[in-house]
């Protein structure tokens, strides 16, 4: 940890400068919409394929809802990101690199469902659909985990993650119906 010494007072360095600050915020959220940009690869290639005739769940949104509704969830999930790294250095030096980590979790567990769900069934069929459901069970523990963790470390990031376990939660209820009717 590095200190600043004023007058022999040990003080805690000072949160990053807005430039850097700023530079950081792009980098969360290049990250999550690069993700996201990824993630819907195995989605487009398959929407209008063996989806397009698979039985859906009568709740399902229609199509167009799910792009806006992730391209707001990547943005708060970046914008929650970035409010835990902007802390104080220093302060909860520990929990920060646990809320990173459980925030790195979520990226992949949310990159892998995709794939797995759009891109296996032509292969696998309904197995995919089933692989899937536990992903995204897992994808619901890691999103309510990055709750509690940056809870812990900003109010507000633990706030704005809210929604994104709401819709995993709902997109696990889509999944359920999928792999039981199709």
């Amino acid at each position: 940890m590095h200190v600043r010494i004023e007058q022999g007072v040990r003080q805690p360095p000072a949160r990053p400068g807005p430039g850097r600050q700023a530079a950081a915020l792009l980098g969360f959220l290049a990250v999550s919409h690069a993700v996201s940009y990824v993630a819907s690869l195995a989605i487009i290639s398959n929407a209008d394929g063996w989806y397009a005739a698979a039985e859906k769940a009568p709740w399902t949104p229609p199509g167009w809802a799910f792009g806006s509704v992730w391209m707001m969830l990547y943005t708060s999930v970046a914008v929650a990101a970035w409010l835990v790294w902007r802390q104080k250095p220093g302060a909860l030096t520990g929990e920060k690199r646990v809320a990173m980590t459980v925030y790195g979790i979520l990226l992949f567990v949310n990159l892998a469902w995709a794939p797995l769900f759009f891109g296996m069934y032509p292969m696998i069929g309904t197995a995919a659909l089933w692989l899937a459901l536990l992903v995204i069970a897992a994808h619901a523990v890691a999103a309510s985990a990055t709750v509690i963790v940056f809870g812990l470390i900003s109010r507000a990031a633990g706030l704005l993650m809210l929604p994104y376990v709401s819709w995993i939660v709902f997109s696990c209820s889509l999944n359920v119906y999928a792999a039981a009717r199709n």
